[in-house]
């Protein structure tokens, strides 16, 4: 098949690093453009990162020599040369906004990992295997862009990515009433590694700006409905949530408790998570994960460093699931931040994106 040419937008922090350790060898997507602010414009991809490189396999030899590009003033050149990007760019959220509406304006459909569009109501923010259906409000927005090809996609943020899928299969059949949600983010997750954060090694910081309302409220735009051209928040269940930044290099972790309308047996619930399968999985996309959800019977797990890179850090793992004395039950679930809730999950957006063909 003819592969689809993409640009990396940002590419050189880290989870631009991703993007484009993803796009090697994959069979869909040929990386032909990065682009990065003024301080790497003009040099080699290698020259860019430098010794910043964070992610765990070389810099792909496809990468290396291409031209970094300015992500602002090349933007006509790159929209032009690319049949869609991926925005990783680390900038004030009202230039983040302004130049992913700009590249869609140039007809240059936009694969966001950034949280600036995730509130626009007419912006699809999507975990593939839970809400595929809100692709169709890019119709809506492209008649207010004014665009035939151009639009903007994002993916949720990464705090969400391990216990969301976790509850959704159990939402129609059995109602979620509340859930409490405590969460143990990795550092990548702030784009740091121990290197350069070494403030971090032995230590715990009990809060992450912004993370806590994002936790709470993005399920529930996850859980919308499309309505009169935009997405309408779901109204329940009610979520409460702290975040914590922990001495992990890579994967978050969550601890939920949750109460239902109908309270399902354990063993309900376990076979639901089991057999739960999305459009992904369905379409055999690229990136998707045989098994989405694995659940592990032994009392000590999931672990973050033995299980956050399984199906390839895009599945999600949970474990001891137990009645609870204040909620129905709870149980603990794990994701790899920078593939699942991060790069991975917009690859796996963009797969989406282009089978159901909107790209």
């Amino acid at each position: 098949m003819k592969k689809y040419k993409v640009g990396v937008i940002g590419g050189t922090g880290m989870v631009g690093q991703r993007f484009v350790s993803l796009m090697e060898n994959h069979p869909w997507f040929e990386l032909t453009e990065i682009a990065a602010s003024s301080r790497s414009a003009g040099k080699t991809y290698e020259e860019a990162v430098g010794n910043r490189w964070a992610v765990d396999t070389p810099i792909p030899e496809m990468a290396k020599s291409l031209i970094v590009k300015n992500a602002v003033d090349d933007m006509e050149a790159i929209a032009k040369s690319v049949d869609f990007v991926f925005s990783a760019v680390d900038m004030k959220m009202d230039e983040i906004k302004a130049l992913e509406e700009a590249y869609a304006k140039l007809e240059c459909p936009v694969v966001s990992n950034n949280s600036a569009h995730r509130w626009t109501p007419d912006v699809p923010m999507i975990i593939p295997e839970i809400n595929p259906q809100h692709i169709q409000i890019i119709d809506s927005q492209r008649k207010r862009l004014g665009t035939k090809r151009g639009f903007i996609a994002v993916k949720s943020n990464c705090s969400i990515q391990s216990y969301v899928p976790a509850l959704h299969p159990l939402r129609d059949e059995f109602g979620i009433k509340s859930i409490l949600v405590c969460t143990y983010q990795a550092i990548s997750g702030a784009g740091k590694t121990f290197e350069s954060w070494p403030e971090m090694v032995d230590n715990v910081i009990p809060y992450i700006g912004g993370e806590e309302e994002k936790s709470e409220q993005e399920p529930l735009k996850i859980w919308g409905s499309v309505e009169n051209g935009e997405i309408k928040k779901a109204e329940s269940p009610s979520i409460t949530a702290q975040c914590l930044r922990v001495a992990v290099s890579d994967g978050h972790m969550a601890a939920v408790f949750v109460s239902f309308d109908k309270k399902p047996a354990k063993e309900e619930i376990i076979e639901r998570w089991l057999n739960f399968s999305g459009r992904p999985q369905e379409l055999g996309l690229p990136t998707a994960p045989k098994q989405f959800l694995h659940y592990f019977a032994g009392d000590d797990r999931p672990q973050t460093k033995l299980d956050r890179n399984l199906e390839g850090g895009m599945a999600v793992s949970i474990g001891r699931l137990w009645p609870d004395t204040q909620y129905d039950y709870k149980f603990v679930c794990l994701s790899h931040n920078t593939l699942r809730g991060a790069a991975g999950g917009a690859v796996l957006l963009a797969e989406l994106l282009c089978a159901e063909g909107w790209i």
